[in-house]
């Protein structure tokens, strides 16, 4: 990008002034970076749009277009794939618990990660968890009662949103995903990249706090979740606004 810009060539930053707050996570450093420098700054909400204009940035460069990740979800919807082993293991639509962990940070905090893991089975009560893990994830969670798998493709991993009881993950974009799909959603962080998907999504944030996720699991299998509401333009027509921005060829 550095290089581009210095050869007079335009930047764009898709899902520009998403913001953490947390300048130890190099991704927060990276995007800071990149916005300050793109010419092109599309965004997939007014929280993003605020920290933006918060920052300083040429209003005339911000362009509201929405999130680009939902434009794959909702091209995909139809053509998610049941994975084989689905019905080999016992599982039912709607009868499991997806986790998903990959959060560095809190791998490394074993004693807190085996009272989550432990909450979550307890609250389960006997019902499948289907955890798929990456290989340095899956060397860290001593659980038993989980059906550990291996990192699924696309089109199954979101039949695995789509059909899943509730959701415990401390990934940003799964709950961005559930928001889509009006799956309940546990996200074990104290933030989220997109508030839209906590504020009228599907999602909750309950940290790393093992209460705050038992009182969420019983509300989610109580079947008293809150319904989505789809944050605004996010609608699956974000590439089409990129596009269109692109052609008109200039920033205003």
């Amino acid at each position: 990008l550095s290089c581009a810009k210095k050869r007079g060539r335009k930047v764009a930053h898709v899902i520009a002034g998403t913001r953490s707050f947390d300048m130890n996570m190099p991704r927060e450093v990276n995007r800071t970076i990149v916005d300050a420098i793109s010419d092109y700054l599309f965004t997939a909400g007014m929280v993003a749009n605020r920290n933006l204009n918060q920052e300083g940035m040429i209003p005339e460069y911000i362009h509201y277009v929405g999130n680009i990740l939902i434009d794959t979800i909702r091209f995909n919807r139809h053509r998610l794939v049941q994975p084989m082993w689905f019905s080999s293991l016992g599982l039912r639509k709607g009868n499991y618990l997806l986790l998903t962990l990959n959060r560095r940070d809190l791998l490394e905090k074993k004693a807190v990660l085996h009272s989550l893991l432990q909450t979550v089975i307890e609250k389960a009560g006997g019902m499948p968890i289907v955890a798929p893990l990456h290989p340095y994830v899956q060397k860290e969670v001593n659980a038993t009662n989980l059906h550990i798998l291996p990192p699924q493709s696309y089109l199954h991993f979101g039949f695995l949103i789509n059909q899943a009881r509730g959701i415990v993950t401390d990934s940003g974009n799964i709950a961005e995903e559930a928001t889509f799909l009006d799956v309940p959603c546990i996200t074990l962080n104290t933030y989220a990249e997109h508030p839209e998907t906590w504020r009228i999504g599907t999602n909750e944030l309950v940290g790393e706090n093992s209460f705050a996720l038992s009182a969420s699991l019983d509300k989610l299998l109580h079947g008293e979740w809150k319904h989505t509401t789809l944050p605004d333009r996010w609608d699956g027509r974000t590439a089409e606004r990129i596009v269109q921005t692109l052609l008109n060829g200039n920033n205003s």
